[in-house]
């Protein structure tokens, strides 16, 4: 029906540009030709697509009739062949304003104005290098499409955005948000919406059920392609407003913490149509609407979790509350991994299997490029440490495993995120076990562990090192690892007296530091050699404080008992005179590993007289020797 609209608007075209403008024929055509478009307009169920396009993009009689006569020298020969005969030329068959303007009842020149309909939404092209009235009017051939009732995205969009991802199942608080969204979109003072917060996921997922609930298609464009140049920004701003009246669609603009601000703004200001800007940081967009939205919360994950893995969910009742306490997961990762457990049928899931299905696959860049990944290879039994030592770590992984239950539950949490980070000070001499014991809870929580490289986080440049600390902190939240900060009076060291601009950006540095440690859920653990250079203030934001203090007699024979395994060969060890060496655990075990290679290349087990060797070489390694009387009677 639109179709027959549309030739009957051509033949009306047509009829006015016959050249026998005097003979009854002609009057008679154009008769024939008013009399046709009354009965297909009659006939039409809703309106024809160019008075829909008309009426959207506010064009006049004339320049309505433009845009018909320009389709007219595509659709229909007998009107490219008067146009050329009008133009003086049969190769010239293309419509000028010249002929329009001589041809329409209701023409006037501001149609040919830059800003005017035509020119400003792009529905039409002219020459620039020839006069205004004589250059060829071409029909966007998407526009051409839109008339005849075939209705795709401009091309030259098509290259930038894409259809948006179906939404995933959204926790209640980003439901709710969704709701908002879309009720601003249909109220008479819509404006843009920012969504901005730690969850990228979620902002779109919260974009798609709100466009959805409004009835329109989402597409996303990546802010990093929208154009610098002012004018192409000008010009893409316009090309997607025309589309969004014309197909009723909304665009969600996707910036991160790298792309400029200010273009983005600039870009989304220029759009009067339903638009959303999702980031990481608020975005400075006037007027508008604006939501955060982090990562669900705990309780929340843990709903999303029990609704993805449906019946399999009792049997990971502990290992969800762990990972939701955690970890910090959106809907949408939730969500996948949950169909895939589900799919694989196992009835009990650990908190290793469901940070496999969720966080192992993920990519680590930032992690990897400022923290070394340390894979746990020591369990409760391999740590030796006096009773209540060991009864602080114990507490201090029920802390982690309890997180969600106490916080979220409980409702410790609801006072905000301050002092809810879980973080603890490991201080002893090396080799005292501090790493072991970070190993130890990372192994026992299920948890992945990360030492930071300090030589890559801390940065001689103003500014530089709070940017790395943001980094580690943002992925090892995303990835639920537990922050292992060796050495940690390098950085975490008293804060200096302001002298300098130097001095007043590090402590800017520490105290960015502090406020990142109290809002991280994961575990940060802190180790030093020197506990009386950490700087004081940082005491009241630890949780634990654990001493790891040198072995006496008896633990250092509990730890050579240790240091060798089942299935290694020994021959004639004398444990109790080992334990008299005055060395602590990491040192002991250098040497029971140097030793067995050096029994393993003669071929026997190892004994005293290797053990006796070994150590003077460990010992050679901190610049010590060892008196004949220490080691006479090993061998």
């Amino acid at each position: 029906m639109n179709q027959q609209y549309l030739s009957a608007e051509l033949a009306r075209i047509g009829a006015l540009l016959d050249p026998r403008t005097d003979d009854n024929a002609s009057v008679r055509r154009r008769s024939d030709a008013e009399a046709g478009l009354a009965r297909a307009r009659a006939a039409m169920e809703r309106a024809p697509a160019i008075d829909t396009l008309s009426d959207a993009l506010g064009l006049t009689q004339f320049e309505r009739d433009v845009l018909l006569l320009c389709a007219g020298v595509e659709l229909q020969s007998t009107i490219a062949r008067r146009c050329g005969a009008i133009n003086g030329h049969d190769a010239a068959d293309y419509a000028t304003f010249a002929i329009a303007l001589g041809l329409f009842d209701t023409a006037h020149w501001s149609a040919l104005a830059p800003d005017a309909p035509l020119r400003r939404w792009l529905l039409i092209s002219i020459t620039p290098d020839l006069p205004l009235t004589s250059s060829p009017v071409r029909i966007e051939e998407w526009v051409l499409h839109y008339l005849v009732g075939l209705r795709y995205l401009d091309r030259d969009l098509e290259m930038l955005v894409r259809v948006a991802s179906p939404a995933t199942p959204l926790a209640p608080s980003h439901r709710s948000i969704a709701e908002a969204v879309a009720a601003h979109w249909l109220s008479p003072v819509a404006t843009a919406v920012v969504l901005h917060g730690n969850d990228p996921e979620g902002q779109a997922d919260i974009a798609q059920t709100a466009a959805a609930a409004a009835g329109w298609p989402l597409y996303v464009l990546r802010a990093e392609d929208i154009p610098v140049a002012a004018a192409e920004r000008t010009l893409l701003a316009r090309r997607w407003m025309r589309e969004a009246i014309l197909l009723q669609t909304v665009l969600l603009v996707c910036a991160t913490a790298d792309t400029a601000s200010r273009s983005v703004a600039d870009f989304v200001d220029r759009i009067h149509t339903p638009v959303v800007v999702s980031a990481p940081d608020l975005a400075p967009v006037p007027n508008a609407r604006t939501f955060r939205v982090n990562r669900p919360s705990p309780s929340e994950q843990r709903w999303l979790w029990e609704h993805a893995l449906s019946d399999k969910a009792p049997g990971a009742a502990d290992a969800i509350r762990l990972v939701a306490g955690q970890v910090g997961l959106s809907a949408r990762t939730i969500a996948t991994a949950g169909a895939t457990l589900a799919a694989d049928g196992m009835p009990d899931l650990t908190v290793r299997e469901l940070l496999h299905a969720t966080v192992a696959s993920r990519d680590h860049r930032d992690l990897d490029e400022l923290a070394e990944r340390i894979d746990p290879a020591f369990g409760w039994a391999d740590l030796v440490l006096p009773e209540d030592r060991l009864a602080i770590l114990h507490e201090l992984a029920m802390h982690v495993r309890h997180r969600a239950t106490v916080y979220e539950d409980w409702g410790f949490g609801a006072g905000g995120t301050r002092g809810l980070g879980i973080t603890a000070l490991f201080a002893g001499g090396t080799g005292t076990g501090k790493t072991m014991a970070a190993e130890v809870l990372a192994n026992d929580l299920g948890l992945e562990l990360y030492r930071i490289d300090l030589s890559s986080v801390v940065s001689k440049y103003i500014g530089e090192t709070e940017k790395h600390l943001r980094r580690v902190f943002d992925a090892a939240d995303h990835a639920g690892a537990i922050l292992l900060f060796d050495e940690a009076d390098a950085l975490f060291g008293k804060r200096s007296e302001v002298r300098d601009s130097h001095d007043r950006y590090a402590n800017i540095e520490v105290s960015y530091l502090l406020q990142r440690m109290d809002a991280y859920r994961g575990l940060a653990i802190l180790t030093t050699n020197a506990k009386a250079a950490l700087d004081r203030a940082f005491y009241r934001r630890l949780r634990f404080v654990v001493a790891f203090p040198f072995p006496d007699l008896a633990h250092r024979e509990r730890i050579w008992r240790s240091a060798f395994p089942d299935t290694a060969p020994t021959e004639g060890l004398d444990y109790s005179r080992l334990a008299r060496l005055h060395m602590p655990g990491g040192a002991i075990r250098n040497i029971a590993i140097l030793a067995a290679f050096r029994a393993a290349d003669t071929r026997s087990a190892v004994t005293m007289a290797h053990l006796a060797s070994a150590t003077r070489t460990e010992m050679a390694k901190v610049e010590k020797t060892l008196s004949p009387g220490d080691t006479r009677d090993w061998a």
